[in-house]
């Protein structure tokens, strides 16, 4: 079992911010968990929104740089980025690549844009659930 898992993107607005709070959710205790982008802006209130649905809240939350991120104390980081460049982290540590598109590049507004979060929200359940060996 891991110790410290990082969750990485560009904007760390939505994936991250959404891997963060699954991941939170699940993991045993003593496991921690963070996220970054090399690029943070802000939080999108879409992942808050579809996190909220299944009884997540990371309303609290903000976007923070990788170098935020106390390097010595992660042990695995899982990039999820697919058409953009995906941040570096140069701490040792197990890298995993999952490669899940942008909600936040959906073209539209509303409910075609929730369903893109809400999709991405499930396969990140999904494998995080996978990865912890946890049930949701």
């Amino acid at each position: 079992m891991p110790k410290g898992i990082l969750f990485l993107c560009v904007a760390n607005s939505a994936r991250s911010q959404m891997a963060e709070g699954i991941a939170l959710s699940l993991a045993p205790p003593g496991v921690k968990i963070w996220s970054a982008g090399s690029h943070p802006t802000k939080v999108r209130s879409e992942a808050i929104a579809v996190l909220k649905e299944i009884g997540i809240d990371i309303s609290n939350h903000r976007s923070k740089a990788v170098a935020d991120i106390p390097a010595a104390e992660v042990d695995t980081v899982i990039t999820l980025c697919t058409e953009e460049e995906c941040p570096v982290f140069l701490g040792k540590a197990q890298r995993l690549h999952w490669e899940l598109p942008d909600p936040a590049a959906i073209d539209g507004s509303g409910q075609n844009s929730l369903s893109g979060f809400r999709a991405i929200r499930d396969e990140l359940l999904r494998r995080i659930t996978a990865f912890l060996g946890s049930s949701p």
